[in-house]
């Protein structure tokens, strides 16, 4: 089983946004949508080649139906169909999602003439973000980027958190200040407006060591904090490491996790599931990156 982290660039069209999660069909297990970042994550689930087919679907209506050169929002994107990493979960292994990668990356450049950037053990996605078109050119695909679609990173990764802390104090230079206080390899961070408000914007790569307790109590440390925003899914594992108490606080809950939102799946096509995975979690799952 393989899970993609779709990140397209729109957030504000209700018939866009109506459009991708079509596409995406029963594979689609969390839609989390910003219209400040003006960004839709589309979290997806599956055997490899059904999750590879409803990314693609994905990919036609966003090439269809949005021009980045009209985008505008908060969060920065190289493409219409900005980011998308393949996860190993289950029996998969990391070269099952590099094999999808890859075959996603020539799908794209072949049918939409879209050039694709690689992330995962050449580089990491800020490398991507920071060199895409200056030190670095595509991988897969037409060297400049799409006219309207613009290019695309395709990743191959374990599992990660994404996860925002808003500020109580809507301070844009305060919250880059503290983002730039917290980076480090397990914990990738911006400072940005959102609306009237500020957020502290962060990947937990390595979540099993550094998950949202610890990335809240960070800011929190810092400057005092509005609310916790999860966006997508956790796995079950981060969320028991987690005291039921603090649930509410952290934005976390038992219909948040991979599990939960699979195990909905299962039983919205007739299959009934366990109640957990033998191992108490996919393989994988335990340690997000």
């Amino acid at each position: 089983m393989l899970e993609c982290v779709v990140n397209i660039s729109e957030g504000r069209r209700a018939d866009v946004l109506d459009a991708l999660v079509a596409a995406g069909g029963a594979a689609v297990l969390d839609v989390h949508t910003d219209p400040d970042h003006n960004r839709t994550v589309l979290t997806l689930a599956g055997p490899g080649d059904a999750a590879a087919d409803a990314v693609r679907r994905i990919a036609a209506v966003a090439v269809e139906r949005i021009d980045v050169r009209e985008h505008r929002g908060v969060h920065p994107r190289i493409g219409a169909v900005d980011v998308v990493p393949f996860v190993p979960l289950g029996d998969s292994s990391m070269d099952d999602a590099l094999a999808a990668r890859d075959a996603f990356a020539t799908w794209f450049a072949a049918t939409h003439g879209v050039p694709s950037f690689r992330y995962g053990p050449e580089r990491s996605l800020p490398d991507v973000r920071r060199e895409a078109f200056r030190a670095l050119l595509p991988d897969i695909g037409p060297p400049r980027p799409h006219p309207s679609a613009g290019a695309c990173a395709v990743g191959a990764r374990p599992v990660l958190v994404a996860y925002n802390v808003w500020l109580a104090t809507p301070d844009l230079a305060l919250a880059r200040a503290v983002a730039r206080s917290l980076r480090r390899p397990q914990l990738r961070t911006l400072g940005l407006q959102v609306g009237d408000a500020v957020q502290v914007s962060m990947n937990l790569v390595a979540p099993a060591t550094l998950g949202p307790a610890e990335a809240y109590d960070l800011v929190a440390a810092a400057t005092p904090v509005a609310r916790a925003e999860l966006v997508g899914l956790i796995p079950r594992s981060l969320l028991d490491a987690v005291p039921r108490r603090r649930w509410a606080q952290l934005d976390l809950g038992e219909d948040r996790t991979i599990e939960a939102r699979l195990a909905r799946t299962r039983l919205d096509r007739g299959v009934e599931p366990r109640s957990r995975p033998e191992n108490g979690g996919p393989a994988g799952v335990g340690r997000r990156t």
